[in-house]
């Protein structure tokens, strides 16, 4: 079933880089408060079980609280939901404040601020990627959704540096304060901008009726289940690869937190140029950007990790072809929703996407703890890499996809 399109109105270049803008400035503030808490934990714990529990409670409650999210995103004004999340964030983030300057900031406290900050995004993301589609004309969604991809490399870049900068210039409880600026700022701009919205049927179903609705539109696509089952698949195999690159550079490369940076900052740059490549030369063939953009993702961080040790700057040019290669991939992927899925299902529909992701994601950690110890860590990157190449080849060998690949891009 396609998607409605819609109309946005003249002016639509103002509101769309407006919010734009305002949100890319609250995502960056984001992921620096992110940078310098986890550096409180470091600095001031320095345990693995500290951190581990800090990655828990910043990704478990936005991958649990999706399904809820993304019914929200559709029932109720997506606007508001975005206000509302950077609100609530920034909210905690003053509580941080007041007890840092106070002297009487606990770990607990921390772990509530990112348990509640997660919380939100839970709301905040399916609002803002169903927004998406309603701020702009067809022709340039996938522009739009390119220029997304764009500004999440450009958070991963710049998140570290600039968390590190703040923290280097001014006490914790002051660098905070960047955070609640950012937010303010992408508040702002949803005031004065109406974000036009597909509404439900008036009559209620229920919450998780109403989100078996999106349930249901993914299982009735082919295209979009077979997609799905496919990124669930990705995700589980080369997930370990973005936790336990650190371990590969000090064992295999016998680099330090530099050599990671590196590679990291090189991998948001790939993404940037990724997303770029999107937004100029708009996908027309989305399934074959797909499947080729992931395979050659996946295939790219095999070849990483297969480099010698003495040879990083190569393993460094192949992270970073892994990180354009995957936003090649992805970027399609977002557009393939937003123009099949009908505008009033598409928060639950990427809700459940969030949830699989956030789900998929530590299992594949688990899964790999055990065969990392027995393969060690470059030969895990290897299996997990050619896994991940091995099922985008048979998606791509596969009758049915090929014939999709022909009729309908």
């Amino acid at each position: 079933m396609p998607a409605t399109e819609s109309d946005p109105g003249s002016g639509w270049r103002w509101r769309y880089w407006s919010i734009f803008s305002g949100q890319t400035l609250s995502v960056i503030g984001s992921a620096m408060t992110q940078f310098v808490l986890i550096w409180w934990i470091t600095d001031t714990v320095g345990t693995f079980g500290a951190l581990a529990t800090a990655g828990l409670v910043g990704l478990l409650p936005q991958a649990l609280l999706g399904p809820i999210g993304g019914t929200f995103a559709d029932r109720y004004s997506r606007r508001t939901l975005m206000i509302m999340s950077d609100a609530i964030g920034a909210g905690c983030i003053l509580v941080l404040i007041a007890l840092f300057l106070h002297g009487s900031v606990a770990l607990w406290h921390v772990y509530a601020a990112m348990f509640v900050r997660s919380a939100a995004a839970a709301f905040q993301m399916p609002a803002a990627a169903a927004s998406e589609a309603m701020l702009v004309p067809a022709h340039f969604l996938p522009r739009a959704v390119g220029l997304n991809q764009t500004m999440m490399g450009i958070v991963t870049v710049a998140a570290a540096p600039l968390g590190a900068l703040a923290i280097g210039l001014m006490p914790v409880g002051m660098a905070l304060w960047i955070d609640v600026a950012t937010a303010v700022l992408g508040i702002a701009p949803l005031l004065f901008f109406r974000i036009p919205q597909q509404r439900m049927p008036s009559e209620s179903k229920g919450m998780w009726a109403e989100f078996g609705e999106g349930i249901a539109i993914v299982w009735r696509s082919p295209r979009l289940r077979r997609v799905y089952a496919l990124l669930t698949a990705v995700v589980l195999v080369v997930m370990p690869s973005a936790e336990l690159l650190p371990l590969l550079v000090k064992q295999h490369f016998g680099g330090g937190p530099q050599a990671v940076a590196v590679l990291e900052g090189l991998g948001g740059a790939g993404m940037i140029v990724g997303g770029a490549i999107v937004a100029t030369f708009v996908p027309k063939r989305l399934m074959s950007w797909i499947l080729w953009g992931f395979m050659l993702s996946c295939a790219t961080l095999m070849a990483a990790a297969l480099v010698p040790p003495g040879l990083f700057w190569l393993a460094t040019l192949f992270w970073a072809l892994s990180g354009v290669t995957f936003i090649l991939g992805d970027a399609p992927f977002t557009v393939l929703i937003q123009t099949t899925v009908p505008n009033h299902l598409q928060g639950r529909v990427l809700a459940l996407l969030g949830t699989i992701m956030g789900l998929a994601a530590p299992v594949g950690l688990l899964a790999a703890a055990p065969l990392g110890e027995i393969l060690g860590v470059r030969w895990l990157f290897v299996l997990t890499g050619g896994l991940g190449t091995l099922v985008c080849l048979i998606a791509l060998l596969s009758p049915v996809v090929c014939t999709e690949l022909t009729d309908r891009g």
